[in-house]
């Protein structure tokens, strides 16, 4: 049989895995960040009426520039994240890795670097080796803190076209501060000053859930910083797949030359565009997350676990000795969470009230079997 190896994949390809989580059938899944809460039933009600209005010209392509879902999308932000956002500013796609895929097809590619802080969003590293770019995995401090003094040096160092910063980072849940965006943007300028400059990428997919607010305003005078969102989190609208971006006009302008033809579908267009009409509904939602991912922080400490601190609607915590075990251990009592591969540590994604209770009564009789 014919396998990936014999077939004329590029180099950098050879070797690596796809992305992906083990989509188990448990009574808890609590592996994949999702928001747990469907969504009410008034918006499934507007989802079938904006998608029978779209299906009776699903004969034409739909709006190839999605300007109603690209209006709405700017009235949101600046509604919510503290800066006035125009339309020839956002872009959308299909789920913020499109995004980012753009983003790299248009600013990375071949004989081009990017330089994320590791551990961070495995797909930055995996969308990069696909777009050609070549990947450089940057530091980070003990507390998974982004070491700003030794960023700055490898960027200074590499010379990279794409910088991300993930915020609040993923798998940690960490927030990164506006000064540290800063820092590290003006030094991949300063890097690249022979050059046209670097792009800098937040990536703010769980920017709803943070404690911090939103680093939209930072793009304000700042052509080469983007800001990375999506629908899947905060809306609850993982299968809708929508994710966009925020930054200067001419960025906007510049993903389009790599676009597909008529990219995002007209039903996807009017989903979306539902979803944005039950905005306060779903952030309601999140306010009701927050309080439970900061209760797991609290009683994951109490029980004896080490716990990142937590901006994300998930908790990293350990410290075990065998992470593997452990998230086998879990998945034996029924619940599902995420190991990540950083060393004695697993993620866990905040779901209901009852499924955070049987996750904790997991880890509980986790430990005390460890300690017996």
């Amino acid at each position: 049989m014919t396998g990936i190896d014999d077939l004329p994949i590029r180099d950098e390809l050879r070797g690596k895995s796809p992305y992906g989580a083990p989509q188990l059938d448990v009574p808890v899944r609590l592996n994949t960040n999702e928001n747990p809460y469907p969504l009410p039933e008034p918006l499934v009600a507007r989802i079938a009426e904006r998608v029978a209005e779209a299906a009776r010209d699903l004969n034409r392509y739909p709006d190839r520039d999605a300007v109603e879902l690209r209006t709405e999308l700017a009235r949101y932000l600046s509604r919510t994240a503290g800066l006035e956002v125009g339309v020839a500013q956002v872009w959308a796609a299909n789920g913020s890795n499109e995004v980012l895929q753009q983003l790299l097809q248009t600013f990375g590619g071949p004989g081009r670097t990017a330089i994320g802080f590791e551990p961070s969003y495995s797909m930055h590293a995996l969308i990069s080796r696909g777009t050609g770019t070549g990947w450089i995995s940057g530091p980070r401090n003990a507390d998974f803190t982004i070491d700003v003094e030794a960023a700055r040096k490898a960027i200074a160092e590499h010379r990279p076209d794409v910088v991300f910063i993930t915020s609040p980072n993923n798998p940690t849940g960490t927030a990164v501060a506006a000064e540290t965006v800063l820092a590290l943007h003006d030094a991949a300028q300063a890097a690249r000053s022979d050059a046209a400059g670097a792009l800098v990428v937040v990536d703010e997919a769980y920017g709803e859930f943070s404690h911090r607010p939103s680093l939209l305003p930072l793009i304000e005078g700042r052509p080469r910083l983007v800001l990375s969102r999506t629908m899947s989190k905060a809306f609850g609208a993982a299968g809708l797949r929508l994710g966009y971006l925020a930054a200067d006009p001419a960025v906007v302008d510049a993903v389009q030359l790599v676009r597909l033809p008529y990219h995002l579908s007209a039903v996807t267009q009017a989903t979306a565009l539902a979803a944005l009409e039950h905005t306060d509904t779903l952030l309601g939602y999140v306010e009701a997350l927050k309080a439970e991912r900061d209760r797991l922080v609290s009683e994951l400490r109490t029980i004896g676990c080490e716990v990142t601190d937590s901006d994300a609607n998930f908790v990293q915590f350990g410290r075990f000795e065998d992470a593997h075990a452990a998230w086998q251990g879990l998945l034996d009592r029924g619940v599902l969470v995420r190991d990540n591969g950083v060393p004695g540590r697993l993620r866990v994604t905040a779901g209901t009230p009852a499924e955070n209770d049987a996750f904790l009564d997991a880890v509980r009789e986790l430990m005390k079997e460890k300690s017996a």
